[in-house]
Protein backbone atom coordinates (compact mmCIF):
# COMPACT_ATOMS: atom_id res chain seq x y z
CA UNK A 1 0.00 0.00 0.00
CA UNK A 2 1.03 3.39 -0.31
CA UNK A 3 0.34 6.84 0.24
CA UNK A 4 -2.04 7.42 -3.14
CA UNK A 5 -4.54 4.34 -1.62
CA UNK A 6 -4.84 6.06 1.61
CA UNK A 7 -5.03 9.86 0.77
CA UNK A 8 -6.23 9.31 -2.75
CA UNK A 9 -5.58 11.88 -5.63
CA UNK A 10 -5.30 15.58 -5.82
CA UNK A 11 -8.20 16.21 -7.34
CA UNK A 12 -11.11 18.84 -8.22
CA UNK A 13 -14.52 16.32 -6.73
CA UNK A 14 -16.75 15.37 -5.94
CA UNK A 15 -15.94 11.92 -7.07
CA UNK A 16 -12.54 10.56 -7.97
CA UNK A 17 -14.31 7.98 -10.35
CA UNK A 18 -17.26 10.16 -11.50
CA UNK A 19 -15.36 13.57 -11.91
CA UNK A 20 -11.21 13.01 -11.90
CA UNK A 21 -11.56 9.67 -13.73
CA UNK A 22 -13.87 11.56 -16.24
CA UNK A 23 -11.63 14.08 -16.47
CA UNK A 24 -8.88 11.88 -17.39
CA UNK A 25 -10.77 10.54 -19.94
CA UNK A 26 -11.26 13.22 -21.72
CA UNK A 27 -7.36 14.71 -21.55
CA UNK A 28 -5.92 11.41 -22.73
CA UNK A 29 -8.20 11.40 -25.57
CA UNK A 30 -7.31 15.32 -26.11
CA UNK A 31 -3.95 14.12 -26.12
CA UNK A 32 -4.36 11.40 -28.63
CA UNK A 33 -6.48 13.46 -31.41
CA UNK A 34 -3.34 15.99 -31.03
CA UNK A 35 -4.80 18.68 -32.00
CA UNK A 36 -7.75 21.16 -30.25
CA UNK A 37 -11.00 19.58 -30.09
CA UNK A 38 -13.65 21.58 -31.95
CA UNK A 39 -16.74 19.09 -32.51
CA UNK A 40 -17.04 16.74 -29.35
CA UNK A 41 -19.79 13.99 -29.20
CA UNK A 42 -20.21 12.35 -25.65
CA UNK A 43 -22.13 9.33 -25.21
CA UNK A 44 -22.43 8.62 -21.57
CA UNK A 45 -23.35 5.03 -20.61
CA UNK A 46 -24.22 2.89 -17.11
CA UNK A 47 -23.30 4.76 -13.80
CA UNK A 48 -21.89 7.62 -15.94
CA UNK A 49 -25.16 8.43 -17.64
CA UNK A 50 -27.80 7.54 -14.56
CA UNK A 51 -26.02 9.93 -11.82
CA UNK A 52 -22.92 12.04 -13.72
CA UNK A 53 -25.17 15.25 -13.62
CA UNK A 54 -24.64 15.16 -10.08
CA UNK A 55 -21.28 14.28 -10.14
CA UNK A 56 -20.62 16.90 -12.81
CA UNK A 57 -19.21 13.93 -15.39
CA UNK A 58 -20.19 16.10 -18.15
CA UNK A 59 -17.92 18.94 -17.31
CA UNK A 60 -15.52 16.66 -15.61
CA UNK A 61 -14.96 15.01 -19.51
CA UNK A 62 -15.35 18.48 -21.02
CA UNK A 63 -12.62 19.73 -19.07
CA UNK A 64 -10.41 16.99 -19.81
CA UNK A 65 -10.87 17.63 -23.85
CA UNK A 66 -10.17 20.95 -23.16
CA UNK A 67 -6.80 19.65 -21.94
CA UNK A 68 -7.13 20.07 -18.35
CA UNK A 69 -5.86 17.76 -15.72
CA UNK A 70 -7.85 16.58 -12.58
CA UNK A 71 -7.01 18.84 -10.29
CA UNK A 72 -7.45 21.87 -12.45
CA UNK A 73 -9.69 24.48 -10.68
CA UNK A 74 -11.62 25.53 -13.76
CA UNK A 75 -13.37 22.00 -14.35
CA UNK A 76 -16.68 23.54 -12.88
CA UNK A 77 -16.20 25.93 -15.65
CA UNK A 78 -15.30 23.88 -18.46
CA UNK A 79 -19.01 24.46 -20.33
CA UNK A 80 -18.31 28.51 -20.41
CA UNK A 81 -14.70 27.82 -21.66
CA UNK A 82 -15.20 25.51 -24.52
CA UNK A 83 -17.71 27.88 -25.42
CA UNK A 84 -15.44 30.67 -25.80
CA UNK A 85 -13.33 28.53 -27.46
CA UNK A 86 -16.02 27.88 -30.52
CA UNK A 87 -16.24 23.94 -29.21
CA UNK A 88 -19.16 22.07 -29.97
CA UNK A 89 -20.61 19.89 -27.78
CA UNK A 90 -23.50 17.09 -27.90
CA UNK A 91 -24.17 14.49 -24.96
CA UNK A 92 -26.02 11.73 -25.55
CA UNK A 93 -26.81 7.95 -24.87
CA UNK A 94 -24.05 5.39 -25.11
CA UNK A 95 -24.98 1.57 -26.61
CA UNK A 96 -22.17 -0.53 -25.61
CA UNK A 97 -22.18 -4.12 -25.24
CA UNK A 98 -20.20 -5.67 -21.92
CA UNK A 99 -19.18 -1.87 -20.96
CA UNK A 100 -17.75 -0.82 -17.58
CA UNK A 101 -20.37 1.14 -15.49
CA UNK A 102 -18.63 4.33 -15.64
CA UNK A 103 -17.87 4.70 -19.41
CA UNK A 104 -18.16 6.92 -21.71
CA UNK A 105 -18.41 6.89 -25.95
CA UNK A 106 -15.81 10.18 -27.52
CA UNK A 107 -16.63 10.63 -31.06
CA UNK A 108 -13.94 13.64 -31.41
CA UNK A 109 -12.89 16.32 -34.18
CA UNK A 110 -10.52 18.33 -34.30
CA UNK A 111 -9.47 21.71 -35.47
CA UNK A 112 -7.20 20.54 -38.13
CA UNK A 113 -9.70 17.71 -39.32
CA UNK A 114 -8.92 14.67 -37.61
CA UNK A 115 -11.20 12.20 -36.30
CA UNK A 116 -11.19 9.70 -32.92
CA UNK A 117 -13.19 7.67 -31.45
CA UNK A 118 -12.60 5.85 -28.08
CA UNK A 119 -14.82 4.16 -25.54
CA UNK A 120 -12.73 5.53 -21.81
CA UNK A 121 -14.08 3.67 -18.81
CA UNK A 122 -13.37 5.45 -15.17
CA UNK A 123 -12.06 1.99 -12.84
CA UNK A 124 -12.28 3.82 -9.64
CA UNK A 125 -9.66 6.06 -7.78
CA UNK A 126 -9.09 8.62 -10.84
CA UNK A 127 -7.63 5.25 -12.84
CA UNK A 128 -8.91 5.05 -15.97
CA UNK A 129 -8.79 2.38 -19.38
CA UNK A 130 -9.33 3.45 -23.03
CA UNK A 131 -10.72 0.03 -23.73
CA UNK A 132 -10.94 0.87 -27.51
CA UNK A 133 -9.65 3.08 -30.00
CA UNK A 134 -11.64 3.74 -33.26
CA UNK A 135 -13.20 0.72 -32.87
CA UNK A 136 -10.64 -1.74 -32.23
CA UNK A 137 -9.35 -3.02 -28.51
CA UNK A 138 -6.95 -1.13 -26.83
CA UNK A 139 -6.90 -1.22 -22.79
CA UNK A 140 -4.31 0.92 -21.83
CA UNK A 141 -4.19 3.26 -18.61
CA UNK A 142 -2.75 6.39 -19.43
CA UNK A 143 -0.43 6.20 -16.75
CA UNK A 144 2.50 5.52 -19.37
CA UNK A 145 3.41 7.05 -23.05
CA UNK A 146 1.53 4.80 -25.25
CA UNK A 147 2.27 3.82 -28.69
CA UNK A 148 -1.02 2.70 -30.88
CA UNK A 149 0.06 1.08 -34.27
CA UNK A 150 -2.68 0.42 -37.03
CA UNK A 151 -0.97 -2.26 -39.21
CA UNK A 152 -2.33 -5.47 -41.39
CA UNK A 153 -2.01 -8.45 -40.18
CA UNK A 154 1.12 -9.69 -41.65
CA UNK A 155 4.21 -11.36 -40.11
CA UNK A 156 7.17 -9.10 -38.47
CA UNK A 157 5.70 -6.24 -37.54
CA UNK A 158 5.47 -6.35 -33.95
CA UNK A 159 9.08 -7.57 -34.06
CA UNK A 160 10.02 -4.28 -36.26
CA UNK A 161 8.32 -1.97 -34.00
CA UNK A 162 10.16 -3.59 -30.60
CA UNK A 163 13.43 -2.90 -32.63
CA UNK A 164 12.85 0.26 -33.21
CA UNK A 165 12.20 0.75 -29.59
CA UNK A 166 14.62 -1.32 -28.36
CA UNK A 167 17.02 0.51 -30.85
CA UNK A 168 16.20 3.88 -29.16
CA UNK A 169 16.71 2.28 -25.76
CA UNK A 170 12.78 2.27 -24.65
CA UNK A 171 11.46 -0.22 -22.56
CA UNK A 172 8.02 -2.13 -23.67
CA UNK A 173 6.28 -2.41 -20.77
CA UNK A 174 3.48 -3.83 -21.74
CA UNK A 175 2.25 -5.42 -25.52
CA UNK A 176 -1.08 -6.39 -26.42
CA UNK A 177 -1.65 -7.11 -29.85
CA UNK A 178 -4.83 -7.35 -31.48
CA UNK A 179 -6.80 -8.06 -35.25
CA UNK A 180 -10.44 -7.89 -36.81
CA UNK A 181 -9.51 -10.87 -38.54
CA UNK A 182 -6.98 -13.13 -39.98
CA UNK A 183 -4.84 -11.11 -42.73
CA UNK A 184 -6.96 -7.91 -42.01
CA UNK A 185 -7.19 -5.28 -39.74
CA UNK A 186 -4.40 -5.02 -36.67
CA UNK A 187 -3.43 -2.76 -34.26
CA UNK A 188 -0.55 -2.96 -31.48
CA UNK A 189 -0.68 -1.11 -28.21
CA UNK A 190 2.43 -0.51 -26.34
CA UNK A 191 3.12 1.08 -23.07
CA UNK A 192 6.31 2.20 -22.60
CA UNK A 193 8.86 3.42 -19.70
CA UNK A 194 10.17 6.18 -21.48
CA UNK A 195 9.11 8.77 -24.17
CA UNK A 196 8.80 7.52 -27.98
CA UNK A 197 11.18 10.16 -29.90
CA UNK A 198 9.80 11.81 -33.00
CA UNK A 199 11.69 10.41 -35.12
CA UNK A 200 10.90 6.92 -34.58
CA UNK A 201 7.13 8.02 -34.67
CA UNK A 202 7.97 8.94 -38.42
CA UNK A 203 9.60 6.10 -39.66
CA UNK A 204 6.72 4.02 -38.20
CA UNK A 205 4.17 6.43 -40.22
CA UNK A 206 6.33 5.97 -43.13
CA UNK A 207 7.31 1.97 -42.90
CA UNK A 208 5.20 -0.02 -45.38
CA UNK A 209 2.19 -2.16 -44.13
CA UNK A 210 1.56 0.52 -41.31
CA UNK A 211 -1.89 2.34 -41.94
CA UNK A 212 -1.32 5.01 -39.10
CA UNK A 213 0.13 5.69 -35.81
CA UNK A 214 -1.18 7.83 -32.28
CA UNK A 215 0.92 8.41 -29.59
CA UNK A 216 -0.11 9.11 -26.05
CA UNK A 217 2.82 11.29 -24.37
CA UNK A 218 2.88 12.13 -20.90
CA UNK A 219 4.68 15.63 -22.27
CA UNK A 220 3.08 18.66 -21.33
CA UNK A 221 1.51 20.36 -24.74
Amino acid sequence: MNIFDIVGPVMVGPSSSHTAGAVKIGYVARKLLGEDVAEAEILLYGSFLATGNGHGTKYALVAGLLGMKMDDENIPNSFDIAEKKGMKISFGKAKLKDAHPNSVLLRLTGTGGKKLEIVGESVGGSLINISRVDGLLANFSGEHPTLIVHNQDRPGYAAEVTSMLAGKNINVASLQLYRESRGGHAVMVLECDQEVPGDVLKLLEQSSGIEYVMYYSLAED
